[in-house]
């Protein structure tokens, strides 16, 4: 018992140092871009922080994390300064996580590890409170050493990783656009070739890389009692305006998205759940011969895989890349990829996501097209 009274401080230290290191690494896998992103869209905005902010936030958080953890096992002001700044961040996330549980309940990843290790907020908020626990206590049977208590060695430590933060994970600008669907003569030819006006039928002259497009045309109607020809009356439901118009960086004016039938597809490149939802969309193009244009948007996560992306798909489409944050919101920051939208006249059809009971499937896109066929 002697042994294990000695031992316990260094236990409990390490237990929780590897706690915030583990926590801090979490929030930079499965690469930086992508997790700090995630991190900043799901967590930080929608507590209240600006997007100019939030990329510079999440980074100053990590460097916390990393430093504390590190601090724990360090002797310098670890009772005066280490313990107290571990418990007041700690203290932050839990009343985090409570706001979070009174807004959106207990579901969903709180994001305290990320997609490393998953966790609700209540989950995360219970780890919290102990760890908590393991500090007051670590606090009481402690003291610092005066020959060996240097303020400077933990905020050197935590100057050196927030450099290296900053460094390794630079605040990112919007990424260049492809030439196709950014308005003008560069519009994708399954935009351009396709009549919004109207939902009638298809010409099969037309062909683009060997598929059928779709090119509806209207017939107008003739009024008995006057004798003369009236202009077709638009199809559909009213037009409104939807919240992807919001976005013409990334959803361009030229594919005019709020009129007729589009796809909006929200795809990460070297994710095979989006891989094998164009796969399925491509195929579906061949079954239905009045299928919408699509357009996609891709996350900003190895942007290099799009050619290999198009050559899984069977064709090309038009697309535009958007950074991890804009993404998100773009999305919404409670769905997951791959996201797959139809809309009709700016209203929303037909919205899928992610792989659980949500998860796109070419029955639940084919029934919600036929209802308007």
């Amino acid at each position: 018992m002697e042994n294990l009274k000695k031992s316990l401080p260094w236990i409990l230290r390490v237990l929780v140092a590897a706690m915030f290191l583990l926590s801090a690494y979490a929030k930079l896998y499965p690469s930086a871009n992508l997790a700090l992103g995630t991190f900043e869209a799901k967590q930080l905005i929608p507590l209240g922080f600006s997007e100019s902010f939030a990329p510079y936030f999440s980074r100053f958080i990590i460097a916390a994390e990393f430093s504390i953890g590190i601090g724990l096992l360090q002797p310098h002001y670890f009772k005066r300064f280490v313990i107290p700044v571990a418990i007041f961040l700690l203290s932050i996330f839990c009343v985090q996580l409570v706001y979070e549980m009174s807004s959106t309940g207990n579901s969903g990843n709180c994001g305290c590890f990320g997609s490393l290790l998953p966790m609700t907020p209540l989950q995360a908020l219970i780890k919290n409170i102990v760890a908590i626990g393991m500090l007051g206590y670590l606090w009481k049977v402690s003291s610092d050493d005066k020959q060996r208590n240097f303020f400077a060695y933990p905020m050197l430590i935590f100057t050196s990783l927030a450099a290296i933060m900053y460094a390794y994970a630079p605040v990112q600008l919007a990424p260049e656009q492809p030439t196709y669907a950014t308005g003008g003569s560069n519009v994708h030819p399954d935009f351009a070739d396709f009549d919004e006006d109207t939902t009638g039928v298809i010409d099969s002259t037309h062909m683009f890389n060997g598929d059928t497009i779709s090119k509806p045309t209207s017939v107008a109607s003739v009024n008995p009692d006057q004798g003369i020809t009236e202009p077709p009356k638009p199809k559909g439901p009213p037009l409104v305006k939807s919240k992807f118009s919001d976005f013409p960086t990334y959803i361009p004016p030229a594919i005019k998205i709020d009129k007729g039938k589009k796809i909006l597809c929200m795809f990460a490149p070297g994710c095979e759940h989006c891989q094998a939802a164009i796969k399925a969309l491509t195929e579906m193009r061949k079954e239905i011969p009045n299928m919408p244009p699509i357009h996609i948007v891709f996350m900003d996560e190895e942007p290099e895989k799009i050619p290999e992306f198009f050559k899984i798909a069977g064709r090309e489409y038009s697309y535009t890349v958007a950074t991890v944050t804009d993404f998100w919101k773009i999305l919404d920051f409670s769905r997951d990829t791959p996201g797959v939208c139809y809309l009709y006249n700016g209203n929303i059809m037909y919205f899928a996501d992610g792989i659980n009971e949500k998860e796109f499937t070419k029955a639940g896109l084919k029934k919600a097209l036929e209802k308007d066929m």
